[in-house]
């Protein structure tokens, strides 16, 4: 009772601050040397990434609230321009867009904001954030000294400052929103002389929107006054400031990583991550933020990459479903406590460093007014230690730091851990898919169907803008009825390749031949295969697929996509025929796309059909559909799709996103916290899917007759498809753990 008295004591003097900020203050958001002061009051800022689109409207309270329970003071998101203006001028800020609504969440649950404006955020998001339709405005390059590109970026930066202005979400205003942040690892210091004139043009531009909080820019040496620069990484004990009076920002502390298809999964240690904090806090850092906090989902075509997996759980404190991960939820929450403790000696002097060995380091905050506290470092992987400390001694195991508030007691360290291990389990729900019905993708009239016609092949993201992940480029061919091949000849044709799209998939005459992939660490693949060629027209029909468009790299607007030649027949009498620069026609998307047999109201337009369970399993470019009831219980729910090959699925015309049953290759050895942490360290789930399990928000489904759709690219049985129930047990101190 005590520890929740006190909370809504906290909770009320939150909301006195900002009524009074509102009615009768200026409030204000300014920096020196040590720290983002507010209203006055030096801070140490402890901040977690929640991207709003990433989860659902109904998630957001108890995320927050989750995070705030965690110790955290600060949620740090992303604005994602393409999800807002899909197209010039045409703005959508509704359902898990609805921005005002997501920091009007975090301001009623009492904590601050860092709003990430970009308008680039990478973030393994679709196009780094920026909207497709950008990338073919007249004489534009990105994020340089360009004048379409300020013009669109300026513009859309304006939208979103006015709209909170608008809200009165400024801590300025009396809302939460204390830093934003403009542009977004733009590292101008690597870059030419007109990247450079952009970043300072950026931040001016910013700065003169008056919204009377810091601006930051993470990743830039080069950041202008007043602007603050800032640091990403697995650590930043290293990072200090371009200028000795701005403070010690850390934007993105790691928690974990992405996933790819094909990819392991990868976990952060929590010994080594409040290792991490532990280092920068001890060094002067006075503001950092855990990118990711909650991860969350890559809903619809959301994930980048390309080959970024549905999951974005980046081995986070709050799990992709909304769940406490342990250890490192609660490992974290006390460290937390811990420097809370030690907030006003960290405020008030600089450390003072001394050695209490090899690879052993004592910090030493001390104020003038007697306030201590000390930061104990062990930096040797191997060894524990025992150091002496003000007379007093104090173990330290490898790779750790103890924390002293009173430069005395050890309250944590940061390779104790005293929470045991979240063990996962995928519950059957034991509710059955209701009647599975299928419907075969046409491709017997491409050709009638096809809007666009060249000469030679065409880039695929110039055709279809991303309005589908799919593009049909299709060509005929006359054969002669003397070839040899046709009289029983030994030599069989074959056709092959070259694209730098995603994938494809190869028809001739209607039957599938076969299915190339390239993987995130090659910029093209060659297609090869027997050519099922026969007298007189063949028709060719290939289905370029893209698995989201990239999100890093500079100038990747630039990129070509699709298939891109040369296309070859092989094993005719006559050699080679190259079909490159023959007449091709194409087709944006799939028919089934275009019938919207995704959602409850197109899903009638075709007469679906019930199959033999070993047809469904063998054909491609297929079509499933089956109702089923809402499972009970208040647990979070996934697909299981292990059954299946690769498509994308949709429930009640929600897109859950892509899956993939690709397995992962990778070096899944023992995992040891010690020593310096890389994303190829401590990998799970080799030879497994990299995602088998998809999340289906519990706000999606109604009580019953939930209408399921999937796109099958490869062949696989819809009939094994489960709905799970997603559940959590921590072990206790006397349990065993086991990683997951």
């Amino acid at each position: 009772m005590e520890n929740n008295s006190v909370s809504k004591l906290l909770t009320l003097y939150f909301f006195t601050v900002l009524f009074l900020c509102s009615e009768f203050i200026h409030c204000n958001v300014t920096y020196d040397k040590k720290a983002i002061v507010i209203n006055g009051q030096r801070k140490i800022l402890i901040s977690g990434s929640i991207h709003y689109p990433r989860s659902t409207p109904e998630m957001w309270e108890d995320l927050i609230q989750k995070a705030k329970d965690g110790g955290l003071d600060v949620i740090d998101t992303y604005v994602f321009w393409n999800v807002h203006e899909p197209s010039p001028g045409n703005y959508n800020f509704e359902g898990r867009y609805d921005l005002v609504r997501f920091i009007k969440t975090v301001q009623k649950v009492g904590l601050y904001v860092h709003l990430r404006t970009g308008p680039y955020v990478c973030a393994e998001w679709n196009f780094g954030g920026f909207p497709v339709w950008l990338k073919y405005v007249p004489d534009i390059s990105f994020r340089t000294d360009n004048g379409p590109f300020k013009e669109a970026m300026q513009g859309f930066t304006q939208k979103i400052v006015q709209m909170m202005k608008n809200e009165k979400l400024f801590e300025s205003q009396g809302g939460p929103i204390i830093l934003s942040q403009i542009e977004n690892e733009l590292q101008s210091k690597t870059r030419d002389a007109a990247v450079r004139s952009y970043m300072n043009w950026a931040a001016k531009m910013a700065v003169d929107l008056g919204t009377g909080v810091p601006w930051v820019m993470c990743k830039e040496d080069n950041a202008p006054d007043p602007v603050i620069n800032s640091c990403n990484g697995f650590y930043c004990d290293f990072f200090t400031p371009n200028k000795p009076y701005k403070p010690t920002l850390w934007t993105e502390a790691w928690t974990g990583w992405f996933t790819e298809f094909g990819g392991t999964i990868v976990q952060r240690p929590v010994e080594d991550l409040a290792f991490g904090v532990a280092r920068f806090v001890q060094k002067g850092g006075s503001l950092f933020n855990y990118y990711m906090y909650h991860g969350g989902t890559n809903f619809g075509r959301s994930s980048g990459g390309p080959f970024i997996i549905t999951s974005y759980d980046y081995d986070a404190p709050i799990d992709e479903y909304g769940l406490l991960r342990e250890p490192k939820y609660t490992h974290l929450k006390d460290l937390h406590k811990a420097i809370k403790q030690c907030e006003h000696a960290l405020i008030s002097a600089d450390p003072n460093v001394t050695s209490l060995g090899t690879y052993k380091e004592a910090h030493v905050f001390s104020s003038g007014n007697g306030t201590c506290a000390a930061f104990l470092a062990n930096y040797d992987s191997n060894s524990s230690a025992r150091v002496t400390f003000n007379n007093r001694p104090y173990d330290l195991p490898p790779w750790s730091i103890s924390i002293l508030p009173d430069c005395v007691t050890d309250v944590f360290n940061t390779a104790r851990v005293r929470v045991g291990t979240s063990q996962i389990q995928m519950v059957p729900s034991n509710l059955k898919m209701l009647s599975w019905e299928s419907y075969n993708e046409d491709i017997s009239s491409l050709d009638e169907n096809s809007k666009i016609t060249s000469s030679g092949l065409i880039e695929q993201l110039n055709a279809t803008r991303d309005t589908s992940d799919y593009l049909w480029y299709t060509t005929s061919v006359d054969i002669s009825s003397s070839e040899s091949f046709l009289k029983g000849g030994q030599n069989k044709p074959s056709i092959s390749m070259n694209s730098a799209g995603d994938g494809v998939h190869v028809f001739i005459n209607g039957q599938f031949l076969g299915s190339a992939f390239r993987t995130s660490k090659q910029k093209s693949f060659t297609f090869n295969g027997p050519a099922n060629l026969r007298a007189g027209t063949n028709k060719i029909a290939l289905l370029s697929v893209a698995v989201g468009l990239p999100n890093v790299g500079f100038h990747f607007e630039t990129w070509k996509t699709g298939i891109t030649g040369p296309i070859l027949l092989n094993g005719l009498d006559h050699g080679q025929k190259d079909l490159t620069e023959q007449k091709w026609s194409y087709q944006v998307g799939l028919k089934g796309e275009t019938m919207k047999l995704v959602s409850p109201n197109g899903v009638s337009s075709v007469d679906w059909t019930i199959e033999p369970l070993a047809t469904q399993s063998q054909q491609q470019l297929k079509w499933h559909k089956a109702y089923f009831n809402a499972p009970d219980g208040v647990e979070p729910l996934a697909l299981d799709l292990g059954s299946m090959g690769k498509g994308q699925v949709w429930i009640n015309g929600q897109s859950i996103g892509r899956y993939w049953m690709v397995y992962a290759k990778g070096a899944c050895n023992s995992c040891n916290y010690a020593g310096t942490f890389r994303s190829a360290k401590c990998q799970l789930g080799c030879g497994k899917p990299s995602q088998q399990w998809y999340h289906v928000p519990r706000s999606w489904l109604k009580p019953e007759k939930n209408l399921i759709v999937i796109f099958e690219e490869l062949g696989g049985n819809p009939s094994k498809i489960s709905l799970v129930k997603r559940t959590i047990h921590t072990a206790t101190a006397s349990e065993p753990n086991s990683k997951n």
